[in-house]
């Protein structure tokens, strides 16, 4: 006898979310069974990239995520960033996560420029290329100039992914309090809490509008700082599906051979890269949220660029000293007070097992600290960290969990600059100030 579905707004969505996750969960269940010559994924069935060897689950888990588009591609890399929640190769692996889409048709992207500007695009910009400079899930990017001869980048917001999105969060919603009800560990993480939180960060990301207001909060946090380049806000040319900024112009601190063409100090390129990262958190207390080498330019007369601004985190002033305490007390190797910090930062959990929690954090630090100080990575530190409050079922505040990640970024972005960076010349100086 078949059952029916159980009642449930939104099914045709449903149902491709779930065909997907079938799809997918066969994939890497197949291998650990004995069946991947009975399943060979990697052969290029069902629309996989052929390869020699089976796709791994965490890779069944990106794929999946992708085929899903916007909600579910951002959802993969905030999950990326959270490794209180996420073991490291699950962590990796969305991080690769691809933002991309087809390009929109370009009657469709005039019609949007026409209905939010109220009026033709010939009327606010001499020119507008159709080309997209680049494609995403939620809009698309497109080089133009106003009339002033200013050069600009035009974000346009993707036709119905507004209506989406919402269907997308609706769907996690209800799943998410249904698991809370049925799974223990559900309830421990509080998903439905973890999924508002979700919903409220993609929310604001979808409104351009909040986007221009964060880029002109980082350009007046760097007001004085004129090696630091926010791009302006043309406001005349905004609205929440349309965003125009000042085009930046320079060499990407991701591309290695151009940095050398251009005869730049890696060295102090990657210092000073990390440092802006460095006082969105520990001055600030409003970072960029996404600081991949991606975001970050050279331009011409040295100065560093930003772009992106969508994903954004703030941090009280408490919670930036407990993190630096927290630090230290790995320094100090005092396993009571690494205890109290770890737990002072806000994690759930209705039970601790505090003599356990202390003697994972204890042998951390002795594996980390037990060297050079030069010779420390902070990235690699602070992973650690989420990985043993993972372990114990704890779980980090959203803010706290990007800060931690925005950290570890800011070293990799240096490295892969200068492979001989270490944070810690650079963040011991914020440490101290913070104390």
């Amino acid at each position: 006898m078949r059952h029916a579905l159980p009642r449930f707004p939104h099914r045709r969505r449903l149902r491709q979310i779930a065909s997907a996750a079938a799809r997918h969960g066969l994939g890497y269940l197949a291998g650990p069974a004995g069946l991947g010559r009975l399943a060979p994924f990697q052969r290029g069935w069902l629309g996989h990239e052929r390869r020699d060897s089976p796709y791994t689950r965490p890779e069944h888990v990106r794929l999946a995520l992708e085929e899903q588009g916007a909600t579910f591609v951002k959802l993969g890399q905030i999950l990326s960033t959270r490794g209180d929640l996420l073991p490291p190769d699950y962590q990796a692996e969305l991080a690769r996560l691809q933002d991309a889409a087809p390009p929109v048709p370009a009657g469709a992207v005039l019609d949007t420029v026409t209905v939010e500007l109220g009026c033709d695009a010939g009327s606010v910009f001499a020119t507008f290329d159709l080309q997209p400079l680049a494609s995403a899930s939620i809009g698309q990017a497109h080089a133009a100039t106003l009339l002033d001869g200013s050069e600009v980048v035009v974000k346009v917001r993707r036709p119905g992914v507004v209506a989406q999105v919402e269907e997308d969060l609706a769907i996690l919603a209800r799943l998410a309090v249904r698991a809370a009800r049925r799974s223990e560990l559900a309830r421990r993480y509080d998903l439905p809490g973890l999924v508002a939180e979700f919903s409220s960060t993609l929310r604001a990301e979808l409104d351009y509008l909040q986007e221009g207001r964060n880029a002109e909060r980082f350009a007046a946090n760097f007001g004085d700082d004129p090696s630091v380049h926010i791009p302006a806000v043309r406001w005349e040319a905004t609205t929440s599906q349309v965003l125009t900024l000042e085009r930046l112009r320079g060499v990407k601190v991701s591309d290695a051979s151009a940095l050398d063409a251009a005869g730049l100090d890696r060295a102090e390129l990657a210092r000073s890269a990390a440092t802006i990262s460095l006082r969105m958190v520990f001055e600030h207390g409003f970072f960029h949220a996404d600081p991949h080498p991606g975001n970050f330019f050279v331009e011409p007369d040295g100065a560093i660029g930003l772009i992106d601004f969508g994903m954004v985190g703030a941090v009280d002033e408490a919670t930036r000293q407990r993190l630096t305490a927290l630090l230290a007390g790995f320094a100090a190797g005092d396993g009571d007070a690494l205890v109290d910090n770890v737990l002072s930062l806000g994690v759930a959990g209705a039970s601790v097992d505090r003599a356990r929690l202390r003697g994972d954090l204890l042998a951390l630090a002795t594996e980390q600290l037990n060297r050079p100080l030069g010779d420390v990575s902070f990235g690699s530190l602070l992973g650690e960290i989420l990985v043993v409050v993972r372990r114990h079922q704890l779980v980090l505040p959203a803010d706290l969990a990007l800060l931690i990640k925005t950290i570890a970024m800011s070293e990799g972005v240096g490295a892969q600059i200068d492979p001989s960076f270490r944070l810690a010349a650079v963040i011991l100086p914020f440490l101290a100030g913070s104390r």
